[in-house]
């Protein structure tokens, strides 16, 4: 691979048959500080926000970027509060954490009593994780409209995830069918408000279980789906139920409206990482994904590089791919019905901007690589692409699969 990206899709016309070379980031290949965080969970507006510096914080942090998180349509808030609320989980400090000056009268004043309480206080926190500080976080954000999503600065980052989700739930649904085309079941873990709903009744299944961390999340998910049925009075649609709960701590099996249901596929898409806190996190969310997969089911998501994901073989699941989103992209974008999609989506950024309008970036360099495929590839104008920041953000991300053997 080289080291710049490829990959330009002409944004001129849909109807040619090859695909041009994809505006490159240069700088797309991981650096080697990347490489030592890719196991770190982040979101990518984290990472666009940081200019590829990857921040090392906890999967619960604020994230500050134009307030909004990748593909969820989700929020920000105040960074010093997540700042504060990161120390205290880590046991660093209590919510009146006083001055450096004050320590050592306080510490002669804190009574035996006193100590105590402290000291429960800190371990409840280390107890409960960042589960509490994710769903809350969530359960804060306020739902946006379409025209405020088309104002992100993040927007065409969220399209191309959104396009990497919708080509590989297809990929998979296909690869069901093969063994059966009716009474199709799906399993939604960290399914937030609903994002991959209409993924899911363009493919035709029959039953759908999401579930969630964060309860106003799910209200919000459960809404959607009632408003698409609503909207699709003589299109069959299918039937689903909504549980809240923390998939990396509970046993789903024991909330299910069937506790016989087995799953054709289960999808978790950006969310795997959470359950990344402990080995025995990890353990309960893939159980969840993996336990109730028929055979021959697949166990598909999105998520940062890590280790962990392999522990699922200890579920009989075998690893069908394991592929960075660039690999993904390159490999896909060859397929031309991919190709229109990933048009119709808006899922890359046209390059230059027309007088119009103007490029998402406005950080200098940002669009260094396309300027300077431009020079060296004779290509038509404009061409597709994203930021050099939000390249560098997607290439921490891979795209997975895994089998459920006999």
């Amino acid at each position: 691979m080289e080291s710049s990206v490829k990959a330009s899709v002409d944004s001129e016309t849909e109807s040619s048959p090859g695909v041009n070379e994809t505006a490159a980031a240069s700088g797309q290949r991981l650096s080697e500080k990347t490489r030592q965080q890719a196991d770190q969970p982040k979101t990518q507006d984290d990472l666009v926000e940081q200019n590829s510096s990857y921040v090392q914080d906890s999967p619960s942090k604020k994230r500050k970027l134009d307030v909004e998180i990748i593909l969820d349509e989700k929020h920000s808030e105040d960074d010093g509060g997540a700042s504060k609320r990161s120390k205290l989980e880590r046991g660093g400090g209590s919510e009146d954490e006083p001055s450096p000056g004050g320590l050592t009268e306080r510490k002669r004043k804190l009574q035996p009593q006193d100590a105590l309480e402290t000291q429960t206080r800190k371990f409840q926190k280390l107890e409960e994780g960042h589960s509490s500080a994710v769903a809350a976080h969530y359960n804060e954000l306020q739902e946006v409209g379409l025209v405020k999503r088309s104002q992100s600065r993040i927007f065409y980052l969220r399209n191309f995830n959104n396009w990497i989700k919708s080509i590989l739930i297809g990929e998979i649904l296909e690869k069901v069918r093969q063994r059966k085309n009716r009474d199709i079941t799906v399993l939604d873990l960290g399914c937030g408000k609903g994002g991959d709903l209409l993924k899911w009744r363009k493919g035709r299944i029959s039953r759908l279980v999401c579930a969630d961390i964060a309860d106003i999340s799910m209200k919000q998910c459960q809404q959607r789906y009632e408003d698409m049925k609503c909207r699709r009075d003589n299109e069959y649609i299918f039937s689903a139920e909504f549980i809240t709960a923390d998939c990396s701590k509970e046993l789903l099996v024991e909330k299910f409206h069937d506790p016989e249901m087995y799953f054709d596929i289960c999808s978790c898409q950006f969310a795997c990482h959470y359950s990344f806190e402990s080995l025995e996190q990890a353990d309960m969310m893939l159980r969840n994904a993996c336990g109730r997969l028929n055979p021959g089911g697949y166990f598909i998501g999105t998520t940062p590089n890590s280790f962990e994901l392999m522990m699922a073989k200890k579920y009989n699941m075998k690893l069908i791919y394991k592929k960075t989103f660039l690999e993904f992209y390159e490999e896909k974008i060859k397929n031309n019905e991919n190709k229109m999609l990933l048009k119709r989506m808006q899922a890359l950024e046209s390059y230059p901007a027309n007088e119009n309008s103007k490029l998402a970036s406005e950080k200098a360099g940002d669009y260094a690589h396309a300027a300077e495929y431009m020079k060296n590839s004779q290509v038509r104008l404009p061409l597709g692409t994203l930021s050099k920041s939000e390249w560098e953000a997607t290439s921490i991300y891979l795209v997975f699969a895994f089998e459920k053997q006999q």
